[in-house]
């Protein structure tokens, strides 16, 4: 295994596209980062090599968070080199000094693209 991820470090980018088509079945995401594919692979490796993740894990991981979100939390997200801050309240929600009622509304002018605000902001798969 510390063979193997070694090697992950030596790859170029080309090699990385490669090597993640044989790991993963499909292609890699366009314009991944080097080291975003080695961590990846890197896991995968690992996650091979050891076991991954147990049943009960993946299930907690894939039915997200069971409670509304608490008044007054912050939601923060680093979207292309910018954080972003978002105060929930009562009704809605503030970000850039001014009340929204929809995360996906905030989403989009951050972004200038439709997204779901709760999975923009990791709150939902």
């Amino acid at each position: 295994m510390k063979a193997q991820l070694a090697e992950l470090m030596a790859m170029d980018r080309r090699a990385l596209i490669l090597r993640w088509q044989e790991v993963f079945g499909h292609p890699a995401p366009l314009n991944s980062r080097e080291m975003l594919m080695r961590q990846a692979l890197g896991w995968r490796i690992q996650a091979d090599a050891q076991g991954g993740l147990t049943g009960s894990h993946r299930r907690q991981l894939r039915k997200g968070p069971s409670q509304p979100l608490v008044v007054g939390s912050r939601l923060i997200r680093v979207w292309q080199g910018e954080t972003h801050q978002v105060m929930v309240l009562e009704k809605g929600y503030s970000y850039a000094g001014k009340h929204w009622k929809s995360l996906s509304a905030i989403a989009r002018a951050i972004t200038g693209t439709p997204w779901s605000g709760p999975v923009f902001f990791g709150i939902k798969k």
